[in-house]
């Protein structure tokens, strides 16, 4: 079971990392609201995968990094889409 400081930091760095910052990037690419969802979940997947664990020394990642990474992701892609949306308006 992961604490609750480390649930808000993973959250803080899935939100100052790859599925933050490049969710909303490739959000902001297209107009359609699932398109930008499926971009920032995947980026949300892979960015643990890439980044979690020392591969190395065989460290897991646990479940819940990939769960809050695909969340955060699927998050800031819809954002991304409507900062798309909304600028497309002025």
């Amino acid at each position: 079971m992961i604490s609750l400081l480390d649930l808000v930091g993973t959250i803080g760095a899935s939100v100052l990392g790859l599925p933050g910052i490049l969710g909303l990037a490739l959000g902001m690419t297209t107009r359609n609201w699932i398109l930008a969802a499926v971009m920032g979940g995947i980026v949300g997947l892979i960015a643990p995968i890439l980044l979690g664990g020392s591969h190395s020394m065989n460290v897991t990642v646990p479940v819940a990094e990939y769960v809050i990474g695909m969340l955060v992701g699927i998050c800031a892609g819809f954002a991304g889409s409507a900062v798309r949306h909304k600028g497309a308006k002025v």
